[in-house]
């Protein structure tokens, strides 16, 4: 009997212990949010609507199928977009909501550029309930980051604390304003880190499963010691709302470009005047690469820093300033942060062999050039085993395409390896195998030779975008 007595009490000390071990092991984040709440704050904004367009949240608020959502969901956001000016007849004024944080007692505050993207009046709400008159310092839409001023004195406000130092699984907390509901408290864990996003190619995001909904968007991510590490900017979602997949500038990046923007009132970002892509593994072969690995070079702009320093198409880079660069995602936000007329040095791969470049970084223009797709009515050259049907470019057709020489047009793509490699009609053969494709002559050469049963390289322009494809013959 004692026994059976023993074993019990064993039994219930060591499920209090395990129990006891487990809740002490989760976050408790209440100091965290008594210590920087103050600092975080609502904005609204208000545009100009164009003549006869409605008015909404100033992140767009989704469309649902008829039924797609329960009607009480449906009913909350009917209610919220009212709140901000939605649901009537055309209105002369738009308005928006996201949040925001300030980064110093004089009343500088850190947004989206999104948030506050063609306002003509931004209102700064802070937690005392204080509404304030924001000024727009400057802006930068390739960071997504804003910066204000309101006349304040005394703020409280948030520590900067340091992303790289982040590791995936750690805790983070956000604060914001999601559908208008101020002060609300989410968090998570860190999911990934460095993550490129279509339109974001000179930030690399962290990426993490703390809750962020429309109204969160230019708030900050928390670490567990109550340091802000990155701005609230994106989502990814199939209903609008949050599915555990949200996306924040890290501060060293926003720091960046606030410094440049207190100093120049805009941010400049470097270049090296390369569009590239990611290496595939069938392009990997076709390179004579052991693995996947670098960034692919698909065009060299003229004149830019790359073509200064002699980077050719077909190029691989694999190092930037002796930083590895495992996928083409990484190379943009490298040269990014790297100061104007800075050197830098590139290592690449060309036909195999490895080989140092240096440059001076350059300016990333304002305005990137778009080219409109060219269709041919020329005559067409016969079906090759490529199985496509190719023609000669027009004097009208280069200049469109910005094309001055080389190069054919794809007419028809016929069912075999060009189609299951995604080429299509319309798009212009640059090169195959590294080899240029000067003219129909030349195509033609050049794919009587072609060998089977291996990957082939093949670089296309389409819509004005040159993009390398990998095509096995059989």
């Amino acid at each position: 009997m004692q026994h059976k007595i023993r074993v019990w009490f064993l039994s219930v000390f060591l499920l209090s212990f395990w129990s006891f071990s487990t809740w002490a092991q989760l976050p408790d984040f209440v100091d965290m949010v008594k210590a920087n709440g103050g600092a975080v704050v609502n904005i609204s904004t208000t545009q100009k609507a164009p003549a006869g367009a409605e008015s909404g949240a100033g992140e767009e608020m989704p469309q649902f199928p008829e039924g797609a959502i329960p009607p009480e969901l449906e009913e909350l956001l009917r209610r919220f977009n009212e709140q901000q000016g939605g649901g009537g007849a055309a209105p002369k004024e738009a308005r928006s909501l996201g949040s925001g944080f300030i980064i110093s007692a004089d009343g500088y505050v850190l947004t989206n550029h999104h948030v506050v993207k063609d306002a003509t009046e931004i209102v700064v709400k802070l937690s005392d309930r204080r509404e304030l008159v924001a000024k727009l310092i400057g802006s930068d839409a390739r960071t997504d980051v804003a910066v204000l001023k309101i006349d304040a004195r005394d703020l409280p406000t948030v520590t900067i604390g340091a992303p790289d130092k982040l590791q995936v699984g750690e805790w983070v907390l956000a604060i914001g304003s999601p559908f208008g509901f101020d002060q609300s408290v989410t968090a998570g864990i860190v999911s990934a880190k460095g993550r490129s996003l279509p339109g974001g190619n000179y930030v690399p995001f962290i990426q993490t499963d703390v809750a962020i909904n429309p109204g969160n968007s230019g708030g900050p991510l928390f670490n567990m010691e109550g340091k802000v590490v990155g701005i609230n900017s994106q989502i990814y979602s199939r209903t609008g709302g949050s599915m555990g997949l949200s996306f924040s500038i890290p501060m060293d990046v926003v720091m960046n470009v606030v410094e440049q923007i207190k100093v120049k009132g805009k941010a400049s970002h470097g270049w090296l005047g390369v569009q590239i892509q990611d290496v595939t593994r069938e392009l990997a072969e076709s390179f004579g690469m052991k693995k996947p690995q670098g960034a692919l070079v698909a065009k060299v702009i003229a004149g830019g820093p790359a073509e200064q320093s002699g980077v050719q198409i077909g190029d691989i880079i694999t190092e930037f300033n002796d930083q590895l660069i495992d996928h083409s995602a990484d190379l943009p936000p490298m040269v990014g942060i790297t100061p104007i007329n800075n050197s830098a040095t590139l290592k690449i791969i060309r036909q195999g062999e490895t080989r140092t470049l240096h440059f001076n970084v350059g300016l990333l223009p304002e305005e990137e050039d778009k080219l409109a797709l060219a269709k041919s009515n020329a005559s067409k050259s016969p079906a090759n085993q490529l199985g496509i049907t190719v023609s000669e470019l027009t004097p009208d057709q280069r200049q469109l395409l910005q094309i001055p020489k080389n190069g054919v047009l794809v007419q028809e793509v016929m069912a075999g390896a060009s189609r299951d490699a995604g080429l299509q009609r319309g798009d212009v053969v640059l090169r195959i195998q590294n080899t240029i494709v000067r003219d129909l002559n030349e195509f033609d050469k050049i794919v009587k030779k072609l060998p089977t049963g291996v990957s082939i390289a093949v670089l296309i322009q389409r819509q004005g975008n040159p993009v390398f494809l990998a095509l096995k013959l059989k």
